[in-house]
């Protein structure tokens, strides 16, 4: 399983790109998404529909064994998460706090 199930809340800087290194040590497909609670909500709306990830600007999918990497400069301070939507994993749980600052 990807290692934001039990990840502690992460605080970076608006304006300076992150890489976040994502390694799926499961058997099981996922993926790390970036956004606010309602980017958050319709990125679950659109999974929902969709069923399948794939790789945009603000998140990856990330198959079984694999490592990708997700460079991201958040915009503005404020609250965001990183989570995963396949198979409903974000209700259950596989989220992570983040706090952007100034």
């Amino acid at each position: 399983s990807l290692k934001i199930e039990t990840a502690a809340p992460m605080t970076v800087k608006a304006g300076e790109p992150v890489t976040f290194v994502v390694t799926n040590t499961g058997g099981t497909d996922h993926e790390f998404y970036l956004g606010d609670e309602a980017a958050q909500a319709a990125h679950a709306k659109e999974m929902a529909s969709m069923g399948m990830s794939h790789d945009e600007p603000t998140g990856i999918a990330v198959k079984p064994g694999a490592t990708k990497e997700l460079t991201f400069t958040f915009p503005t301070a404020g609250a965001w998460l990183a989570g995963c939507h396949v198979n409903a994993h974000y209700g259950a749980g596989m989220k992570a706090p983040i706090t952007v600052t100034n």
